[in-house]
C-alpha cells in the first residue's frame, strides 16, 4: 500500500472519462488499498481513481468520523440505477480542490449498482451523505468536477483561482472536511 499524489485543478487528467475494470482482481485491490490510504491520509471522505491519475471506475468511500471505527467502501464500475426527484442540499468541498467549498444539489437518494472488493455485484440504496458522497466520486468517474453543477460564475472563478495558483506554484490550502449537510 502507498500514499499516491492527488491531482488538482486544473490538471487536465481530472476531465478524463474512466474506463470500467470489467474484473476486479489483485491489480484492482491494490488499487483500492493505495486510494484508501491516500484518502486518509489526506484526509477525506471519498476519493475517485481519477484523482490519483488513474483512468479506471474504481472509487472508495469512507464516512466514519474521527475516533470511529473504519468503514471502508470499495466500489468499482459503479452505475446510478435509481434515484428519486426529492433533492437535498450539502456544501461539498474535493480534494482535489482543496479548501473550496459550495453548496451543490443533488438527488437526495439514489440506488446504486458495483462490484465491490471480490468482484460480488452489488446494489446499495443511499440517503443523506452516502448518496450526496457517491454521486460525487461518480462524476469524476466521467471527468466532472462538484464546481460543474454551479453557475458559470461561481465554476469559473474556482478555475481562475486554481489556475493561478498553479502557476504561480503557490502551496495549496491543506485539505478540510469535504463534504457538509446543509441545514
Amino acid at each position: 500500500m502507498a500514499l499516491r499524489p492527488i491531482l488538482c485543478l486544473p490538471d487536465p487528467r481530472l476531465r478524463a472519462t474512466s474506463e470500467n475494470v470489467g474484473v476486479v482482481d489483485d491489480e484492482v485491490r491494490a488499487l483500492m488499498d493505495d486510494m484508501l490510504d491516500t484518502m486518509y491520509a489526506a484526509p477525506g471522505i471519498g476519493l475517485a481513481a481519477i484523482q490519483i491519475g488513474v483512468p479506471k471506475r474504481v472509487l472508495v468511500i469512507d464516512l466514519a468520523k474521527k475516533g470511529e471505527l473504519p468503514t471502508p467502501l470499495f466500489v468499482a464500475d459503479p452505475e446510478i440505477i435509481e434515484k428519486s426527484e426529492e433533492l437535498s442540499t450539502y456544501e461539498e468541498g474535493c480534494l482535489s480542490l482543496p479548501e473550496y467549498f459550495e453548496d451543490v444539489q443533488r438527488p437526495a437518494r439514489v440506488k446504486v449498482r458495483y462490484l465491490d472488493r471480490n468482484n460480488e455485484r452489488q446494489e446499495i440504496e443511499a440517503t443523506g451523505l452516502l448518496a450526496t458522497c457517491l454521486q460525487h466520486e461518480m462524476d469524476h468517474l466521467d471527468g466532472k468536477l462538484f464546481i460543474d453543477h454551479l453557475s458559470r460564475l461561481k465554476r469559473d472563478r474556482a478555475e481562475k483561482k486554481f489556475a493561478k495558483a498553479a502557476r504561480l506554484g503557490e502551496p495549496l490550502a491543506p485539505r478540510g472536511p469535504e463534504i457538509r449537510e446543509k441545514v
